[in-house]
């Protein structure tokens, strides 16, 4: 679905675009996601709007089929990326888990800053990019997807997510295509 607006009140929540996770391989080349990241916010900055750098820090216990998926972060693993060029205005906020939403009291903070919409971007598209997504939709916030803001590790996960999933939960489009729709 094409964006069809971008709400008074929306935050840009960016997902794990740490130094630690945009070492990793990944399915686009790693500077074109903290590139259109940081015009994004360069804009929501601009406009006065919330920004939200989410990073990940750990990983919650649980068994699962491949095991341990967390690496052992080294000094600077989990700083965001320097593209994106934190501001003490940005709201940071710390995950142990895939979802931006879990554990970290970033939903009541939003609502106390009147969010309605959420346009989400980040690494992985189909880990925490998707569950911030998915929890976003299921609290009941507008959520849209800037599609080539995103990447992952896993190229056709990456696809997956963006033509399977996003269209159910989101509206999603271009960075070209949300810088448009806040200009309107």
């Amino acid at each position: 679905m094409p964006i069809s607006a971008i709400d008074p009140k929306t935050a840009l929540i960016v997902v794990d675009l740490q130094n630690g996770v945009v070492e990793l391989p990944l399915a686009h080349p790693a500077s074109d996601v903290p590139a259109r990241n940081a015009e994004l916010l360069t804009e929501f900055r601009r406009r006065g709007l919330p920004v939200v750098l989410v990073n990940v820090a750990g990983g919650l216990p649980g068994r699962n089929d491949l095991g341990a998926s967390f690496p052992a972060p080294t000094p600077g693993w989990t700083e965001p990326a320097p593209e994106l060029g934190a501001s003490p205005g940005d709201r940071l906020v710390t995950k142990l888990s895939r979802s931006a939403f879990t554990h970290t009291g970033l939903d009541a903070w939003l609502r106390e800053q009147g969010v309605t919409q959420v346009v989400v971007t980040g690494i992985a598209t189909s880990s925490g990019v998707e569950s911030t997504a998915r929890d976003g939709h299921e609290l009941g916030y507008h959520v849209t997807v800037a599609t080539d803001a995103v990447t992952d590790t896993d190229g056709t996960a990456h696809d997956h997510s963006i033509a399977k999933i996003y269209p159910r939960i989101a509206e999603t489009g271009t960075v070209k295509d949300l810088l448009a729709a806040l200009a309107a």
